[in-house]
């Protein structure tokens, strides 16, 4: 029996929510830290979410099926890759979080986001990069400049606005890379909990260097917030959602967790960055808004071949709206 209208509708608005609530859990990873405010180093802290989230999410997702895939000879080479950046993503902007604060280290994160993804997607796929991506770029340039000129605000940090562009660039790679690594063959629903367990074993040693304060009950508390809430479960409802929506409309809802995060910055946390400050932040995140906007002109026909993620239970695999789905080509929202 075919889908009809009403059916996908309601699998695009129950994608919407899943994707939603992810958002939401992520963008109070910042505002968690710090209202914690535990002596734990933020890259401890990053190793402690890494491995007990990647390893919670593994449990709910990875499949032997789909860990096969990543030793593919044009997958298992990138792998290393997608772990380093990934682990970079983690520590950075925990600690420019530490740093800077909740808005502004998420806005020079997420602002810079979409500069690297699209750079990178040039040189892994040979992706065009547009009018929007332009935007973007120009967005964050002039944003970060603001953020950074003197008299911006005294909570203003230049090394934790720097920490927090390095995170978003490496999240930018993560983004182009699992989108490559799929179109070769791998399953995201695999590659991603195995990246992030990797990545918290390679900055494990951490743990040695900076064990202080990790055994209290408010860092425990943490830390299974972090990795069980903001990690496993936020990437699991991800993954579940985006099989039921758009690209374009994933990317429009991911604009929910910076928000999240700066609003709870200026409510919970009392962070008043000031006027300059504030604009750099607002510009950057209007970057991201820019990349996040469909193209004009984008017709029905071309939406109906946009590639969507089919979950079946533990993989995702693109399909289009015509009659064939097989294969492995997938992306990651």
């Amino acid at each position: 029996m075919r889908p009809t209208s009403d059916d996908n509708k309601r699998e695009q608005a129950g994608g919407v929510g899943l994707i939603a609530a992810a958002a939401v859990l992520w963008g109070t990873v910042a505002p968690a830290q710090l209202l914690a405010d535990t002596s734990v180093d933020p890259v401890t802290l990053g190793a402690c979410r890494m491995l007990l989230g990647g390893m919670a999410l593994g449990l709910f997702t990875v499949r032997v099926a789909g860990l096969r895939t990543l030793l593919l000879p044009g997958v298992r080479g990138w792998m290393p890759v997608s772990v380093a950046v990934t682990a970079s993503f983690q520590a950075c902007f925990l600690v420019a979080v530490d740093r800077c604060g909740a808005a502004l280290a998420t806005a020079a994160a997420f602002g810079t986001v979409p500069v690297v993804a699209g750079l990178s997607a040039r040189r892994l796929g040979g992706d065009r990069l547009g009018p929007r991506w332009a935007g973007a770029t120009a967005c964050a340039v002039v944003g970060l400049a603001l953020l950074l000129l003197p008299g911006a605000g005294a909570r203003v940090d230049a090394a934790g606005v720097a920490l927090g562009c390095v995170a978003g660039a490496s999240f930018g790679v993560y983004i182009a890379l699992t989108r490559r690594i799929a179109v070769l063959g791998a399953d995201p629903s695999a590659a991603a909990p195995v990246s992030v367990v990797c990545a918290g074993l390679l900055v494990s040693p951490w743990l040695a260097v900076r064990p202080d304060g990790l055994a209290r009950p408010e860092s425990l508390l943490l830390v299974g917030y972090l990795g069980l809430a903001t990690t496993a479960l936020g990437y699991l409802l991800f993954t579940k959602g985006v099989a039921r929506v758009s690209g374009a409309t994933a990317g429009t809802l991911s604009l929910i967790e910076p928000l999240v995060a700066a609003s709870l910055g200026v409510v919970l946390l009392g962070e008043r960055p000031g006027l300059l400050a504030a604009a750099g932040a607002a510009l950057l995140l209007g970057g991201l808004v820019v990349t996040s906007m469909p193209s004009r002109g984008r017709g029905e026909a071309e939406r109906r071949k946009e590639p969507r993620l089919r979950d079946d239970g533990g993989s995702c695999h693109a399909v289009q709206d015509r009659p064939v789905v097989t294969g492995r080509r997938s992306e990651d929202g």
